[in-house]
């Protein structure tokens, strides 16, 4: 899992002049006419892994087809935000940790190892409610009667990240579940769509554009679903050792 997480680099795509970008837009590089001439390849694993990046949609002059792809495109951004900051926690947390060598464990020989530092002066757990956890740390022999000492830097810096996780991939969870019912909405709604972009069109070569800027947007609806259901399952993989640590049912 974590091969993936820690490795994969998100880069915007170009944007031609009908794109919009709907969280951080950036200058175009590329003129439209330029920018339809270039061909896109099939969806295909390598390819899908060169073009991850921002979702950008073009217009097809339908107001509420235009809208619903701008929702999609900004749920689905935001669950790629929350998707790379679970991806950063993790990274942050295994170097601190220097247990970057064991991609399969995203948490329990982090835990352990901060557990066997520390021994001496704290006793170190993951603790689990619901799908929030975090990191306790009592300060052995502590019965709460007197004041503590400030935690080291490296047991805050630890805390920090597993809450961050925690939060991250929450989130990224609950963005997937709403994208997922957008987009099973357009897919469910391909011929519709297609008949109402063309009558929409003023001109039988207006037609042709918007049909080709539905033809793209199609192709970006299934490539979101594609990597939102990834982003979904590596956040339920954290979840799911984060509760085995604790003993906890999810």
């Amino acid at each position: 899992m974590l091969r993936f997480l820690c490795c994969c680099c998100f880069s915007s795509e170009n944007n031609g002049n009908e794109r919009q970008s709907l969280l951080h837009p950036r200058p175009p590089e590329l003129n439209g006419a330029e920018s339809a001439r270039q061909t896109r390849p099939a969806n295909t694993d390598a390819q899908i892994g060169r073009r991850i990046g921002r979702l950008v949609m073009r217009r097809v002059c339908v107001p509420e087809l235009d809208q619903m792809f701008s929702d999609i495109a900004e749920t689905f951004n935001v669950q790629q935000q929350h998707y790379e900051s679970m991806a950063r926690h993790i990274c942050n947390l295994q170097q601190h940790c220097n247990c970057t060598h064991n991609d399969n464990l995203a948490i329990s020989e982090c835990v352990r190892m901060i557990r066997e530092e520390h021994m001496a002066k704290y006793m170190v757990s993951l603790k689990m409610k619901g799908y929030d956890f975090s990191l306790c740390v009592v300060p052995v022999g502590s019965k709460g009667e007197s004041e503590e000492e400030p935690l080291s830097p490296r047991l805050r810096l630890a805390q920090d990240e597993l809450k961050g996780m925690s939060e991250s991939a929450k989130a990224t969870m609950s963005k997937g579940t709403a994208l997922q019912e957008l987009i099973g909405w357009l897919l469910r709604s391909k011929d519709q769509m297609a008949e109402q972009v063309k009558m929409a069109a003023a001109t039988y070569q207006e037609q042709g554009r918007l049909n080709k800027n539905l033809e793209e947007n199609m192709k970006e609806v299934r490539r979101a679903k594609e990597l939102s259901l990834k982003y979904r399952q590596q956040a339920e993989e954290v979840f799911t050792e984060a509760a085995q640590i604790t003993g906890t049912s999810l």
